[in-house]
């Protein structure tokens, strides 16, 4: 595995920088996590996070609105932004001579935001965040599933409880005076974290850093994340059937397991792809190629840091294929890897993915960065991205099956399932 170089620096202002040069190929990565996302929203005003993402290219004292996005696209560069219920970021590629450029604009909206800020920039990107609710969400076969099963995972007052998209009333709620104080709660040096990846000279990029980002101000006041301590297990299971407008079942199901960063994480990371993870996973070989009751098979860990996360699954019934008997058929995979654990060689073949996956996503400039970016949000220690594959191979199979019999349990299952609802009588 590649040794990723990591130069820290902490700016007076409180900004974390990180440094990671290599000149294989003539471009830089900038990349900047703030550590706010739907978790820290307040009950009444969810949505914010992921408002900010849209807001933040809609201009800010010294860009115009969408100049953003033109700049750095006239010069080659690509760039985008995401949002999470534990952080937000923001992510630029772009030729090493430009690196100045991506500097300057992820600074001088970080500083000048809401100096641009206007009723007509709000009102505009809500409408925007709407129409994306409605592509992704409401008209998309199963596009409810995800905040369904966090719903059900979590209670009301809890902050994973809602979707990063948020309430939609909440959104029409919202106040420029409202959003005005999320950015400037949040947006600020002290509560985020800047990687610069790829063909830089360090001392160079530094100064520029220094130059740009030192005189904003820090807030010394950052409000705290809600508490997300909640009990590992549910206490029964949960369930809910939805008749949507569907092509076929998919029975999803969800437990509540141990948060990203910890060893019970890692190890049902594993049991993750023994279950799901190519052709050759368990679920996939027994439902899709044996037994033919479905036609995909999808596994996965959220990686979420408050309190407890979501081991997650859902599986597509074939034509034919009634919910129930797929089903029991999960299930009892599930029950027969907490028996038995996993082979050695099922390991093996695990761990070689998971390395060779690791390898390929830091080669990435752009990954690399953003995993330096996540791992010092997150954890403060961006050091953990040389130590992904360590841990992982780290896993045996005892581990393996305690965490499961720990967390992969009737009585701390939701299962959520879609079934084709009836077309209403005179309707094709």
């Amino acid at each position: 595995m590649p040794h990723v170089p990591i130069d820290r620096h902490l700016l007076p202002n409180g900004l974390r920088v990180i440094l990671s040069r290599d000149d294989r190929a003539p471009i830089v990565a900038v990349n900047l996590w703030y550590d706010v996302g739907s978790r820290h929203e307040k009950p009444g005003k969810t949505g914010f996070a992921h408002l900010f993402e849209h807001l933040m290219f809609e201009g800010s004292a010294h860009v115009a609105k969408g100049e953003h996005f033109s700049l750095l696209q006239s010069i080659g560069g690509s760039l985008n932004a995401t949002t999470w219920l534990d952080r937000t970021n923001y992510f630029e590629t772009v030729p090493s001579h430009e690196l100045e450029l991506a500097l300057w604009l992820e600074s001088d909206r970080l500083a000048s935001l809401l100096a641009a800020m206007t009723q007509e920039k709000l009102d505009n990107q809500r409408e925007v965040v709407k129409n994306e609710r409605r592509w992704s969400v409401d008209n998309q076969p199963y596009g409810t599933w995800d905040e369904k099963l966090q719903e059900l995972a979590y209670p009301a007052s809890h902050p994973y409880h809602h979707s990063t998209i948020g309430s939609m009333a909440d959104l029409d709620a919202a106040s420029l005076a409202d959003v005005s104080e999320f950015f400037a709660s949040y947006y600020a040096p002290n509560n985020a974290v800047l990687t610069i990846a790829g063909d830089f000279d360090p001392p160079a990029a530094l100064a520029l850093v220094e130059q740009h980002f030192g005189p904003i101000s820090p807030n010394p006041a950052i409000p705290p994340a809600p508490s997300a301590e909640i009990d590992p297990i549910i206490g029964a299971e949960v369930r809910e059937i939805v008749p949507d407008r569907v092509p076929l079942p998919r029975v999803y199901a969800t437990y509540r397991m141990p948060t990203f960063g910890t060893d019970g994480f890692d190890a049902l990371e594993v049991a993750v792809d023994l279950l799901g993870t190519g052709r050759a996973s368990r679920l996939y070989r027994t439902l899709v190629r044996e037994r033919q009751l479905a036609q995909e098979v999808t596994v996965f860990a959220f990686p979420f840091v408050g309190g407890a996360t979501m081991f997650t699954m859902w599986v597509t019934a074939r034509p034919g294929v009634g919910h129930e008997a797929l089903e029991t058929a999960l299930f009892a995979e599930l029950d027969r890897l907490v028996a038995e654990g996993p082979s050695d060689d099922e390991l093996e073949r695990v761990r070689n993915l998971h390395a060779a996956n690791v390898e390929s996503s830091l080669e990435r400039i752009g990954e690399r960065a953003d995993r330096l970016s996540m791992y010092a949000c997150l954890f403060d220690q961006p050091e953990r991205v040389n130590t992904e594959v360590s841990r992982y191979q780290a896993v045996d199979a005892a581990r393996v099956r305690e965490a499961m019999a720990a967390s992969i349990r009737p009585d701390n299952r939701v299962v959520l399932t879609y079934i084709p609802a009836e077309a209403p009588e005179g309707t094709a």
